[in-house]
């Protein structure tokens, strides 16, 4: 399409977008929107046509631009399969989100395993890796800030929907961990390259990526869920004596963590901060939590005895750091019948990519997924009905679970590791503060039901200067 043809579809784009689980400013209104780039990958009059093209979007509260990648099919005519992914109509052509099109995701499959190149758009198949061919794609369901397609329980392929310029984490680390031959992640198998066009020229930019699709999974989340579910269900037993306990799992997900953080740091090496490091990311916390504290009330109200807890970071001489996952939790993981594999290395969506390939601590990643045991403990009880408070002896029983996995997942690593999280307590237990301060932020604006979780942890690492419950 040409720019004129793809003006006349902004209008619908401005309606489309919000109901787009994969867009991130839900709480914003658009003021605008604009094609800021484009590039057909067959010819405009292809059945069904393809083409990708980046967006940016304006909002009405003067904030920064958001900027998002998005394929677009066009037919003449849409068939039935089709009709929920319908953007609007330009000419005598439907256009909708390409994604949803078996037709096309079958063919940008073909063309990266062909090795192609159209216009801007690279199509890049994995060195010595060959990337099955198999029928169309199908839509996975229930992600949010990117778009998959499922290719025969073979491959699965993921579009950023994020536009951002540079190599995105999640390419650049499986690149790497592939190099080291793990075991922990799931092989890559090639991606989609383009260009971001912008006021300093075209940057290169990562559209997609491809990697084995890992058959017969279940994530980590859902996992213990299940699991905390059957320990509130039981009237005396303790978590080591129901069928579901998850302890053995969260020691293997430990051994796992600590496995990807080992071959991380041998692929892409280590370093070690002196003070003026240190003092970075210790005013980096700072920073978040005075962002949190001027939206938050309870945090405001203990913002010293917070910064307290966050400067123990600086108590490390020459703090280790290292490429990290970034963005650890339960629902980043996956129980094969081999074993636990790590998930989106892309880090926090929302932050700059300068800050997301930052080198950082290990226990970054480490605390994350402890407090991903907080909330899979307490999830169900935050769900209660409303107005009321979940009965003593359950919030006594989730909080036994989260002790227990906590622990176990602590003890999994350092048997990997050959050192013990909880024994740099004082930066771990900073770290864990940092997440659940933004977590209360985030629960504030998006699902108050739930803020209890991240309050009470607050509440206790503030707290506990002795530290405890896995930490």
């Amino acid at each position: 399409m040409t720019a004129p043809v793809l003006d006349a579809l902004l209008p619908d784009l401005t309606a489309w977008l919000p109901a787009q689980r994969w867009f991130a400013a839900k709480d914003r209104t658009i003021a605008a929107v604009r094609f800021v780039g484009h590039q057909e990958v067959t010819p405009a009059d292809a059945i069904p046509a393809v083409e990708h093209a980046v967006i940016a979007v304006s909002f009405t509260d003067g904030g920064s631009e958001e900027t998002f990648q998005l394929l677009l099919g066009t037919r003449p005519r849409i068939p039935g399969d089709l009709e929920h992914a319908v953007i609007g109509q330009v000419g005598d052509r439907t256009v909708y989100d390409g994604l949803a099109d078996g037709e096309i995701s079958r063919l940008l499959l073909s063309m990266i395993v062909s090795d192609t190149a159209v216009g801007s758009l690279r199509f890049v198949p994995e060195p010595g890796i060959e990337a099955p061919v198999v029928g169309p794609g199908r839509p996975l369901l229930g992600e949010q800030s990117n778009s998959s397609v499922i290719y025969g329980e073979r491959a699965i392929m993921k579009l950023f929907r994020r536009a951002t310029p540079g190599l995105n984490p999640d390419l650049e680390l499986h690149r790497a961990l592939g190099r080291e031959r793990s075991q922990e992640v799931a092989p890559l198998l090639g991606a989609i390259e383009g260009v971001l066009p912008g006021d300093d020229g075209a940057l290169p930019m990562t559209v997609a990526m491809l990697q084995s699709y890992a058959a017969n999974s279940a994530d980590g989340w859902s996992m213990a869920l299940t699991s905390v579910r059957d320990l509130l269900a039981e009237g005396d037993l303790r978590p080591d004596e129901v069928g579901g306990d998850f302890a053995g799992e969260a020691s293997r997900l430990g051994k796992t963590v600590a496995s990807v953080h080992i071959e991380l740091a041998r692929g892409l090496g280590t370093d070690r901060l002196g003070p003026d490091g240190v003092a970075a990311v210790a005013d980096w916390m700072r920073d978040r939590l005075d962002r949190a504290a001027e939206a938050v009330e309870v945090v405001a109200a203990q913002r010293t005895e917070i910064a307290r807890v966050l400067d123990g970071v600086r108590e490390v001489e020459g703090l280790f750091v290292q490429r990290v996952h970034g963005d650890l939790h339960l629902g980043q993981t996956l129980r094969t019948p081999r074993g636990w594999l790590a998930i989106d290395f892309e880090g926090e969506p929302s932050r700059p990519l300068h800050d997301r390939i930052r080198p950082d601590s290990p226990l970054r990643d480490v605390a994350a997924m402890l407090r991903s045991f907080d909330y899979a403990a307490f999830h169900q009880l935050a769900e209660w009905e409303t107005g009321a408070e979940a009965p003593a002896y359950l919030q006594r029983r989730a909080q036994e679970w989260a002790d227990r996995n906590r622990s176990a997942f602590c003890d999994g690593y350092a048997e990997i590791a050959g050192s013990d999280p909880r024994d740099q307590l004082a930066v771990l237990r900073a770290y864990e503060l940092d997440k659940a301060v933004y977590e209360v932020l985030y629960e504030t604006r998006n699902r108050p039901n739930w803020l209890a979780i991240p309050l009470r942890s607050m509440a206790r690492l503030v707290g506990d200067t002795a530290g405890s419950e896995g930490s």
